[in-house]
């Protein structure tokens, strides 16, 4: 390793902890701005190759900033609320029917609005929800961690590391959505049963005192646009339109409407925008790239496979979790995909599982586990380190196997 490599990789560590640390936005905007100067400074990245990380992940920040105002607005509108008390009404107190609804919900939020929107807008109603219906929040909120990132699968915007893997994929967005859609399915099998199993005491319990609201009325307008938002995706990746453009427009659209009904203000809609978390993004993908030039990118690729048997396959996934757990998946994703982009798609679908799957494994896997936890601790219900690695130590390597069993008869 050259000494040169050395800031880049202090610079990553830099960027990991204050990602960690979660301070104010300023702080990691700077923070991230400090890193990325530094590393430029070593000369390891040319100009071109610079312009072509930050042409790679603009479309993407873009896309994140315009969805998480789309999902704020739902949020303020009662999408998400009332969503969770229907869930609720219809399981009537009884635990595993609430259980069973809110897993579904938490898939269909995380495949639709991304898995920030599922940790720190559907957590909170999911824990009032069960509260008011006397029945244990656990089961639900560990529910809701594990489809952050397992259901994370389905479409190219569930998740930033699929949106980041999508330029290396000869696939559009019904294409990655058809492939993997199978793969998922065993990976919802599988992860309901495992947390049916794991909270079982939980959910036999009877129900305690109850204080049940009447639900509120869906809000049609976030509904429809949110649906409309999804069907523009599909129509036009074809066509080669970046998702950012029809999220930006739904962000737009829903944010007039929102304005109107005196929902937000502008300033409001510029913070659920999360500005500096983009900068912070694009500053690791600098961080990355460089280190990806370096010393590390080697390292990797020299323990890659060379085919896409189901070996293979299994290696790469647990490549990707391992490099997920030690960087957080998105730093992972970064690194790893272009090295897998000759071997075809095939293996670049196995390291997503490994990203979005893997990365339940421990709390440093995904930013996602962290803002749940921080949630978790907000709303007066911190989760043990114990119950949380019980959970991901038992379920992620089932999951993880089973889906990569899944990919390897798919494709």
């Amino acid at each position: 390793m050259a000494a040169l490599d050395l800031i880049p990789l202090a610079a990553l560590l830099a960027l990991l902890v204050t990602a960690y640390a979660h301070p104010s936005g300023r702080v990691e905007a700077g923070v991230g701005v400090l890193a990325a100067l530094a590393t430029l400074s070593t000369g390891i990245l040319t100009r071109s190759e610079v312009e072509d990380t930050l042409r790679h992940l603009g479309p993407v920040v873009l896309f994140l900033v315009t969805i998480l105002v789309v999902a704020d607005v739902c949020a303020r509108a009662g999408l998400f609320a009332a969503a969770a008390a229907r869930v609720r009404d219809a399981g009537r107190g009884r635990a595993v029917p609430i259980f069973t609804g809110v897993f579904l919900l938490a898939a269909a939020v995380t495949a639709a609005l991304s898995l920030d929107a599922t940790v720190v807008l559907l957590t909170p109603v999911v824990v009032a929800a069960a509260v008011s219906s006397g029945t244990s929040y656990r089961p639900g909120a560990h529910a809701c961690l594990r489809m952050a990132n397992s259901a994370s699968l389905l479409l190219p915007v569930s998740n930033l590391t699929n949106l980041l893997a999508m330029p290396h994929l000869d696939l559009t967005f019904g294409g990655f959505a058809l492939v993997m859609a199978p793969v998922l399915a065993v990976v919802l099998v599988v992860e309901y049963v495992a947390l049916r199993l794991l909270f079982r005491s939980d959910l036999a319990a009877p129900p305690g005192p109850t204080h049940v609201e009447e639900a509120p009325p869906i809000p049609r307008t976030p509904l429809v646009v949110v649906l409309l938002m999804l069907v523009g995706f599909g129509v036009g990746s074809p066509l080669g339109v970046d998702p950012f453009w029809v999220s930006g427009a739904a962000a737009v659209v829903l944010v007039v409407w929102a304005r109107r009904r005196g929902l937000l203000t502008a300033p409001d809609a510029v913070r659920s925008a999360h500005p500096t978390f983009a900068v912070f993004v694009l500053s690791l993908g600098v961080v990355v790239a460089a280190l990806a030039a370096g010393f590390l990118g080697s390292w990797v690729s020299d323990r890659l496979p060379d085919g896409t048997d189901f070996a293979s396959l299994l290696l790469i996934a647990v490549i990707a979790t391992a490099l997920a757990n030690l960087l957080t998946n998105l730093s992972a994703t970064l690194l790893l995909v272009p090295l897998l982009a000759p071997l075809g798609d095939t293996a670049i679908l196995a390291a997503l599982l490994g990203l979005n799957i893997g990365s339940g494994l421990s709390y440093t896997g995904s930013l996602a586990n962290l803002l749940w936890r921080r949630g978790m601790v907000r709303l007066g219900h911190p989760p043990s380190m114990r119950e949380f690695h019980r959970v991901s130590l038992l379920v992620t390597p089932i999951s993880l196997i089973a889906a990569v069993a899944a990919l390897s008869l798919v494709t």
